[in-house]
């Protein structure tokens, strides 16, 4: 995959809010996994991590075009529930053509009001998704609401922060909400507690357990 290519259209439209975030991703929807066509072993592998269970119930939150619910049902199982939430009508319409529908229940849905009952979930995967929250703690705060104490999160990227940093031509700061201390303090605000933590060239993986 072009991994420069891929994170500056992940990261465009920064942390704004959903109507920018949605003008920004719908003409993009229709092309957008033969622009990256190399995600899905990056994904699976971050799935596999999570730790789920056969009959677990997951949400891949802020799906895009489903790239990871194939992994998601193999992990739950036919026994399991999985869905896909994002905010842009022709992303999840992408999803569809790609056959990913057959792995999830697709919703539209803004992640930071989700349609789904308190605790419900066992797990939430989430792939690119803090850089598009305008605002990551009550976006945080909303997935924990939905999942059970002792539930998981996992917030992925395909390439590190250094590595993403480089690729934009910006220097790597200290105020980088996805450093360690950063992070780690904004999940334990929003109801996480950071378990593992990995920052490398070819991916970022945080996992977080939901505080009971």
């Amino acid at each position: 995959m072009p991994q420069d290519e891929h994170q500056r259209h992940r990261h465009g439209p920064g942390a704004g809010g959903a109507t920018e975030v949605t003008e920004f991703f719908t003409p993009r929807a229709a092309d957008w996994d033969s622009r990256f066509p190399d995600d899905g072993p990056a994904y699976a592998a971050a799935v596999a991590e999570l730790g789920l269970r056969t009959g677990d119930a997951v949400l891949d939150a802020g799906c895009g075009t489903g790239r990871a619910l194939p992994a998601l049902l193999t992990a739950v199982g036919p026994e399991g529930t999985v869905l896909g939430a994002d905010l842009t009508p022709a992303m999840l319409e992408a999803a569809v053509r790609a056959g990913r529908d057959g792995a999830a229940s697709l919703v539209l849905a803004d992640v930071t009001r989700l349609p789904l009952r308190d605790g419900g979930l066992d797990a939430v995967f989430a792939a690119g998704l803090i850089s598009h929250l305008g605002e990551p703690g009550p976006g945080l705060r909303e997935l924990a609401r939905v999942v059970r104490p002792g539930g998981r999160l996992a917030l992925f990227h395909p390439v590190g922060r250094a590595a993403l940093a480089a690729r934009h031509g910006r220097p790597l700061t200290p105020d980088d909400l996805r450093a360690e201390p950063n992070l780690r303090s904004l999940l334990a605000r929003s109801g996480w507690r950071l378990e593992s933590y990995t920052d490398e060239d070819t991916r970022f993986l945080a996992l977080s357990v939901r505080e009971g």
